[in-house]
């Protein structure tokens, strides 16, 4: 059975809400306060200081490109898109930027608790799975550079097999791991144009 996630505490967490004076923003703020958070309203761009905010709030509507300090889609902390129109351009837009969660205007007296709890987890599970995408391309790429190790050593006049274990046999006389000795011996096959036997364990 799996376990229920725990409710994270938002109370002390920073949040800036980029929207222009509004009542939807009077709305999102007064909410904000209410569970905690230190609140920022900015308009019609987000300041330097949003980089080390929890949360960012941003308009649909009137959004565009510039205003955020990132590149669309490379937001450092969960974002909240807030919709109010449904025009096929701005929610297009929207998911440019990869919006952790929403908020449908007019804001009344709820919803920004449950939108602030979403966007945390959404965003905390997209870099879970951009991390372990990271992992995995690593890896192949160390697997790619064993390959070439054991090509350059095979051009030496010996199998696949008797490579590999020279390749091992490299990584345990330089105290190294595979991967590391890989890398050595493919730098000095471009270097050299093959690799030296002085470097033979």
């Amino acid at each position: 059975m799996k376990r229920a996630a725990r409710i994270p505490i938002l109370g002390g967490a920073k949040a800036f809400v980029l929207h222009r004076p509004h009542a939807n923003l009077t709305a999102i703020m007064r909410q904000l306060s209410a569970i905690g958070l230190a609140a920022t309203d900015c308009w019609p761009e987000l300041p330097p200081e949003a980089l080390g905010a929890d949360f960012v709030f941003f308009d649909v509507d009137l959004g565009f490109d510039e205003q955020f300090p990132w590149a669309p889609g490379e937001a450092p902390m969960p974002i909240i898109a807030l919709i109010g129109s449904e025009a096929p351009g701005r929610i297009e837009w929207a998911l440019s930027h990869n919006a952790d969660a929403q908020l449908l205007k007019p804001v009344g007296n709820s919803g920004v608790y449950s939108a602030l709890l979403i966007a945390r987890q959404s965003f905390a599970a997209r870099r879970q799975l951009a991390d372990e995408i990271a992992t995995l391309q690593a890896r192949v790429a160390e697997r790619q550079t064993i390959v070439r190790a054991v090509a350059a050593l095979t051009s030496q006049g010996i199998d696949d097999e008797r490579a590999y274990a020279q390749l091992r046999s490299l990584a345990m006389s330089w105290q190294v791991t595979l991967e590391e000795a890989a890398r050595r011996v493919v730098a000095m096959t471009e270097q050299e144009g093959g690799v030296d036997q002085s470097h033979r364990a």
